[in-house]
């Protein structure tokens, strides 16, 4: 009998993984998603330390930072795609070895020119790596289980977003046996390495149950736009905003265009699209994606302003800094893990518009305490804002990524969550372009050196007007979400098929 012999015996349905293998598996996944959101933060409160020792050029310093970006947002839709192909656990060992490998270049980078090679490196790594999270959830938990999966997933995003500048702040300032800014990236060699020995064993392998074929020319298409998009953002203010990025950000419209045609034709040829088009046919995906683009914009901004208003413009040690969002991680992980758990099931999709109005509401708590003390305001001044954005943040995050996947047959698991990972990294870019409108456009560029903190203060309530705006929008935006959580359609079909009849997607 040959593989494709009709008349060969049903395979075996494959043993679904023991409750401890799963939970193993979910906390050796998680620990990567956590690696990566570390990542993308921890260098930022590195960068002076590393422009100093390593000589770095203004160019290089800001290729550290934009190359894993580009990296990332330019891989994430392939490697999910290749992980429904290839196997998720298979794609996932790949992107956390590869990980792993380009952190120790990193660390031991001999020159700016070499770091910035690593961090691509790093970025296209974590491309292979972080779909296969999602992906490897969905396909390894049924639905019920689901809501307490993401409330986890959302309290590692929310211990992430802060960690990372915190540890960065500490590592730096310690000096671990004088190498200065290298144990920011070295710290991932252990966890990287028991990662992957941990997730070799006990993560349960999983693909699309019918054979997928790479869309080459879709990868190609995709990653031109997201860089022809991504680039002109991440590098304009440095370079004045010349008319070659604007043509260039306007081409990348013409290349999604070209790239949706295609997809169509593709998907209608042999079923194997790089980004299967039908999963807009559903209503919570495509409300999802929506959502998930405008919050990334809004923390994009954010962020990025909130560090360098208390660095620079109060003057603040990085590790006082790292400190004072302690408040702010902790509410967003409490609240993620009780929104998906308890909130959402009996308000729907109350609770993200909620928490919409909540994290808006912090913003202008925010900005009324930054008017009214300026340049001594304190960390504890700081706390009640932040909570309450922290709480309206976990009452958004958890419940959306289980939102935007709950009705995601689960053979285009890893091509939904590459597309939730990159609509959100493409937020993150175009938020982190507006700061240079937002945030820099207020400040000026001969402000005498004295006058500098109150620009920045000045600056740092300006984008906060603007975020405030955004969460807005994110509100209106929910109204499309369902509203109730919906059962995942593959898991509902599926029971109604004869035993015989259903295809196991478990392999091993």
């Amino acid at each position: 009998m040959t593989p494709n012999d009709p008349t060969a015996a049903p395979a075996a349905p494959v043993a679904p993984p023991s409750d401890r293998s799963r939970w193993l598996a979910l906390a050796i996944v998680m620990t990567a998603a956590f690696m990566d959101l570390v990542d993308v933060t921890i260098v930022n409160i590195a960068i002076p330390s590393i422009e100093r020792s390593a000589n770095a050029s203004v160019s290089q310093i800001q290729w550290i930072t934009a190359g894993y970006a580009l990296a990332f947002a330019a891989g994430l839709i392939t490697g999910g795609r290749l992980g429904d192909i290839h196997g998720r656990k298979r794609l996932f060992l790949i992107g956390i070895g590869g990980f792993t490998l380009a952190s120790a270049l990193c660390g031991f980078a001999a020159n700016p020119e070499m770091l910035v090679a690593s961090r691509i490196l790093q970025g296209g790594m974590a491309a292979m790596m972080v779909p296969q999270v999602l992906s490897i959830v969905h396909a390894t938990f049924p639905a019920h289980e689901r809501g307490k999966v993401f409330g986890m997933f959302g309290a590692v995003v929310g211990l992430g977003a802060v960690s990372g500048p915190l540890l960065g702040a500490l590592l730096t300032e310690w000096n671990l046996f004088g190498l200065e800014w290298r144990p920011i990236f070295l710290i991932n060699l252990p966890v990287g390495v028991v990662a992957w020995l941990l997730g070799r064993r006990f993560i349960t392998e999983s693909k699309a149950p019918k054979a997928l074929k790479l869309d080459l020319v879709g990868v190609a298409l995709v990653s031109l736009g997201l860089l022809m998009l991504l680039y002109p953002l991440t590098r304009g203010r440095e370079l004045g905003w010349p008319l070659w990025g604007y043509v260039c950000m306007a081409g990348a419209l013409v290349v999604f265009a070209a790239l949706v045609s295609y997809e169509k034709r593709k998907a209608a040829r042999d079923g194997s699209p790089l980004i299967e088009l039908s999963l807009f046919r559903v209503k919570s995906f495509a409300a999802g994606i929506a959502v998930q683009t405008v919050f990334g914009v809004a923390l994009g901004i954010f962020f990025l302003v909130w560090t360098l208003y208390m660095q620079i413009g109060l003057g603040w040690r990085p590790l006082r800094a790292g400190l004072t969002g302690v408040p702010f991680s902790l509410a967003v992980s409490t609240a993620a893990g009780l929104s998906v758990q308890q909130l959402v099931p009996r308000f729907g999709r109350k609770v993200l518009q909620a928490g919409a109005l909540v994290m808006g509401a912090g913003v202008l708590l925010y900005l009324w305490e930054a008017h009214r003390y300026g340049l001594s305001i304190t960390s504890w001044q700081m706390a009640l804002p932040l909570v309450v954005m922290g709480v309206g943040m976990g009452l958004i995050v958890a419940p959306l990524t289980d939102a935007v996947l709950s009705e995601v047959p689960r053979e285009h698991a890893g091509s939904a969550s590459g597309l939730i990972n990159t609509v959100q990294q493409m937020g993150n870019a175009l938020g982190l372009g507006l700061v240079s409108v937002v945030f820099f456009g207020e400040i000026g560029e001969r402000t005498p050196p004295d006058r500098v903190g109150l620009a920045f203060v000045h600056a740092f309530q300006h984008a906060l007007w603007w975020v405030a705006g955004i969460m807005g929008v994110i509100f209106l935006l929910m109204s499309a979400l369902p509203k109730r959580p919906a059962q995942h359609a593959e898991g509902a079909a599926e029971a109604d098929l004869p035993e015989a009849e259903k295809e196991p997607e478990l392999v091993r």
